[in-house]
């Protein structure tokens, strides 16, 4: 479909980051008689990794696990940055001729569907203000799950005192001069760890700290993978290495809740290692076990390299108020500061806070369940990405994709157009408290009300373990009780016709 085509499609992918480009290829490989586009809000691909632009910006996975089960990831650094992480989404992207089905600033306003077509049509806001419509059978959401517009921002009193520069990562300026000046990063999760030995051509950089967080600390390269690629093709050690990753996270995140002092203890004989000391237990020490939250990962130990050469560290105290040249702790302890960055966390967003309608309703997703972690209750013909927590983004997005075309093609060969998780009754449904249990990140618990339900058992529930999903939706029955196919009721679309010509 070009951009002066018909704006109907099959499947309409919102979205052109690691969900959509993962799902485009998916359709293309898996569904190549079905037509799609994409439309995407910024002017680039790479969602995410477009609008983050940070110093260090990088990944917190592996890229044999971030990067998709179809394309190799050829670096040497398994620990990408930003920039080569962009270069291999371009890269997919011209290598399956991704750019004539995208649609770049496009705004998504709205997505009503009709039962009576078995269509939905989505509103996008144009750069001039102009809306423009697009018609699909089916939707596909890989709008990640972070609010683009705004970052979380705490209040911090005399925050309008301070006369140097207050930057939060998300909103980064472009070529912002750091040099001779005292920053502070408020924040210790994976953001602030990136930032701090990334910025060293400071005079000085801080990390303050309310609470310590758990330390990964790792090679930015794989051994295993660049003996491999010496000797097999790309493809197969890539391959080996993928797999190998996933079932050491997956090992690792259940050791960890099995036995966290096992793995505490494990943790922190590499940070000392990395530190060249024995780690203080207020700045080293968590409140919370390991995986309780993401581990924070600290390629080559970067940041105590920075520590150890005195280019940075770590105070752990709460702030009282700012003040024109610093910030006031409640230890009565003051931190001057040229640069203050808030580091502070990110904002969720649900489905790319779009309305959605089904026929006039319009629908709440903290009133539905999710169903095997990608659709919702009583919402047709539409699949979500929502990655995952204890492990790569790009695993969810893989076999979500993949079950989505498993759906699409089933359809085909049904000869039907509508599939829904039908829930007759949700009050029936034994509702779980937590849908992240024993998560306790910030952006997971300010979010709850925003979030979908979760039943105690599948399929009505979102897990965090992939290789369980992965069977689930690649292996197991599309036909599910639950899943309901079916067609239009044509009779009342026929009588609809009649009265709009008779009318005329």
């Amino acid at each position: 479909m070009s951009h002066h085509e018909s704006s109907s499609v099959d499947v309409l992918i919102i979205g052109a980051g690691i969900s959509g480009i993962g799902m485009a290829v998916h359709l293309h490989q898996k569904c190549p008689e079905r037509s799609f586009a994409m439309l995407e809000q910024r002017d680039d691909i790479g969602g995410t990794w477009n609008l983050f632009q940070y110093p260090g910006i990088r990944s917190d996975s592996d890229m044999h696990t971030l990067g998709f089960e179809f394309e190799p990831w050829t670096h040497e650094k398994t620990i990408a940055d930003g920039p080569a992480i962009m270069e291999y989404l371009h890269r997919i992207f011209d290598k399956y001729a991704l750019r004539e089905k995208a649609h770049f600033s496009q705004k998504v306003m709205s997505a009503h569907w009709s039962s009576e077509e078995a269509l939905w049509t989505v509103k996008a806001q144009q750069k001039d203000g102009s809306v423009r419509e697009y018609k699909a059978n089916f939707l596909y959401m890989g709008t990640g799950y972070y609010d683009y517009d705004e970052g979380y921002n705490p209040v911090f009193e005399g925050r309008e005192e301070f006369t140097g520069d207050i930057i939060h990562p998300q909103f980064w300026p472009k070529d912002y001069d750091r040099s001779g000046k005292k920053i502070v990063v408020i924040g210790s999760g994976a953001t602030a760890v990136t930032l701090v030995p990334s910025m060293t051509d400071a005079e000085h950089v801080t990390m303050l700290q309310r609470t310590p967080t758990w330390y990964a600390v790792q090679p930015r390269k794989d051994l295993l993978s660049t003996v491999l690629r010496a000797y097999l093709p790309e493809e197969w050690a890539y391959a080996i290495v993928r797999k190998r990753n996933i079932w050491l996270q997956n090992w690792f995140f259940n050791r960890a809740r099995n036995k966290p002092q096992k793995v505490a203890a494990m943790l922190m004989k590499k940070v000392k290692k990395a530190l060249g000391r024995e780690p203080d237990a207020e700045t080293f020490t968590p409140p919370y076990n390991p995986w309780d939250q993401r581990l924070c990962l600290v390629p080559d130990g970067d940041m105590f390299a920075a520590m150890r050469e005195g280019k940075a560290d770590i105070v752990t105290d709460h702030i009282a108020r700012f003040d024109a040249k610093g910030i006031q702790l409640k230890s009565g302890n003051y931190l001057e500061a040229d640069t203050i960055v808030t580091a502070t966390g990110l904002k969720l967003a649900m489905a790319g806070k779009i309305e959605f309608f089904v026929d006039e309703e319009k629908i709440e997703f903290s009133d539905r369940f999710y169903y095997k972690g990608c659709m919702f209750s009583n919402v047709p013909n539409m699949t979500i990405v929502f990655g995952y927590l204890n492990a790569s983004w790009t695993l969810k997005v893989d076999i979500v994709a993949r079950y989505t075309c498993r759906m699409l093609n089933h359809m085909e060969a049904t000869g039907t157009r509508i599939v829904m998780p039908y829930m007759p009754d949700p009050d029936a449904i034994k509702e779980e408290a937590e849908l992240f249990e024993g998560f306790s990140s910030g952006y997971v618990q300010r979010s709850k009300e925003i979030l979908p339900k979760q039943g105690e058992e599948m399929p009505w529930r979102l897990t965090q373990d992939y290789l369980f999903e992965r069977k689930v939706l690649l292996e197991g029955e599309l036909d599910d009780g639950a899943l309901v196919f079916s067609n239009p009721d044509t009779a009342s679309l026929a009588q609809k016709d009649t009265i709009a010509v008779a009318a005329e």
